[in-house]
């Protein structure tokens, strides 16, 4: 063997191998970098923050101790129930889904907080309560691209492509009360209405549409504004009263609607009460208000009754119940779980583009144009300035009710909301 040669060889491929070695490390720095800030998996989908070739991870900003600590706690128990069944069933894309929670008790300083906290490391957020919440995040959201299903339902949420409301607004649901009232005969032109409502965006939205809708039924409203603190609603009963009332619209919490309803009834006030949704909770109905309750409340919602008999609600009050016996089904549950389930077909449609980055899911979840999750009415989510849908369901407290509520009225659209959406551009 010539000795020049094989030594020439030895140097080729020592060179080679470190050659090989440098460029191995290389990659594998590139690599961790890659996945440090959510690079794509082997399996070719491109990821973004929050995904991992392993998991993807969602994030929740909750009220576990303030005055939407029970719905907050079913929202919570019910997104974790369809996380647990998505990945028993495989998860979405080969990736197991994890949801963090962060609990804010309704403070905005907090949730603030606790949003830069987690935003850096999860693609979407299946939940956020609290229009004054989502109002302090609107800038931080959009930047992120981060999409967002709030617990929240103001029309001033509109407008932001990863901002999602999820069924009516407010308003809308208030114009629904409003027909619904004149429609049964209940008040009639020329009557005083009152409408109590929190400070901030939700019982200001509520108003809008209240005033509105009276307005074109020949009726007068008398506002009473409230602070989320505020539990006694004695001196509004009494200005309501005083105002002569034929019935009276509440957009406030349970708390509140347990308040109202008591002291009116103690105080020979005896109109029909209408609440919006987040104004009722089934817990009410052990309280000593729950007499005055049933008697005099109705709810307008976006969402049935968890004692409604859609095959879809059906099937998920009995696995909420095999999964967290002894905790109420109220409509957080439905809520939230209809949520993870829109956000999962979100999901699922991206991974199937090829993509799991934020951009890649908020595109998924604008190109769906009727969502229905078997869970209340199909949903539009395809203009991000229109509600994803104008039909509302008018339910009745019922203590024997799953839920402690029934349907009175199925889904729908109250005369004249084409109009007013028209109007409000």
């Amino acid at each position: 063997m010539n000795v020049t040669h094989h030594r020439t060889r030895t140097t080729r491929v020592a060179l080679a191998a470190a050659v090989a070695a440098v460029l191995l490390t290389g990659t594998a720095c590139s690599s961790k970098a890659e996945e440090d800030k959510g690079g794509g998996g082997a399996d070719g989908v491109e990821a973004g923050p929050g995904v991992s070739a392993e998991t993807i991870r969602l994030g929740a900003l909750t009220d576990l101790t303030g005055p939407y600590a029970t719905l907050g706690k079913s929202i919570v128990q019910a997104q974790q129930m369809w996380a647990d069944e998505t990945n028993a069933a495989g998860g979405i894309c080969d990736r197991e889904v994890e949801i963090v929670v962060k609990d804010h008790g309704y403070d905005v300083q907090k949730a603030v907080t606790a949003y830069a906290d987690i935003s850096s490391d999860v693609v979407a957020l299946p939940q956020v309560i609290g229009s004054p919440v989502v109002s302090a995040l609107l800038d931080d959201i959009q930047r992120d691209d981060l999409l967002t299903f709030p617990q929240a339902w103001a029309a001033s949420l509109l407008g932001k492509d990863a901002v999602q409301v999820l069924g009516t607004t407010y308003d809308l649901d208030m114009i629904a009360a409003v027909d619904f009232l004149t429609r049964t005969e209940k008040v009639a032109k020329g009557d005083t209405i009152g409408h109590v409502y929190f400070e901030g965006d939700y019982g200001a939205n509520a108003l809008e549409g209240s005033e509105w809708a009276a307005q074109k039924a020949g009726l007068k409203v008398a506002g009473q504004k409230i602070k989320a603190t505020d539990t006694d609603l004695s001196a509004q009963v009494s200005a309501l009263r005083k105002a002569g009332v034929k019935a009276v619209l509440i957009s406030a919490g349970p708390a509140q609607t347990a308040s109202l309803a008591g002291v009116a009834a103690s105080r020979g006030l005896t109109v029909p009460i209408v609440s919006s949704a987040p104004g009722y909770a089934p817990q009410l109905m052990k309280t000593p208000a729950a007499k005055a309750l049933e008697a005099m409340v109705h709810v307008v919602s976006a969402a049935p009754a968890v004692s409604s008999d859609l095959p879809g609600v059906r099937k998920m009050v009995a696995a909420y119940g095999k999964k967290y016996p002894g905790s109420p089904v109220d409509s957080g549950v439905l809520s939230g779980y209809n949520a993870a389930q829109l956000l999962g077909a979100d999901l699922k449609k991206a991974c199937e583009g090829g993509s799991l980055t934020r951009e890649a899911v908020v595109k998924a979840h604008r190109s769906q144009e009727n969502a229905d999750t078997g869970l209340g009415t199909p949903q539009n989510f395809t203009d991000v300035s229109q509600p994803a849908s104008r039909s509302t369901y008018v339910l009745k407290p019922d203590a024997k009710a799953v839920g402690g509520v029934i349907t009175l009225e199925e889904a729908h659209e109250a005369p004249g909301i084409e109009e007013y959406l028209a109007a409000r551009g």
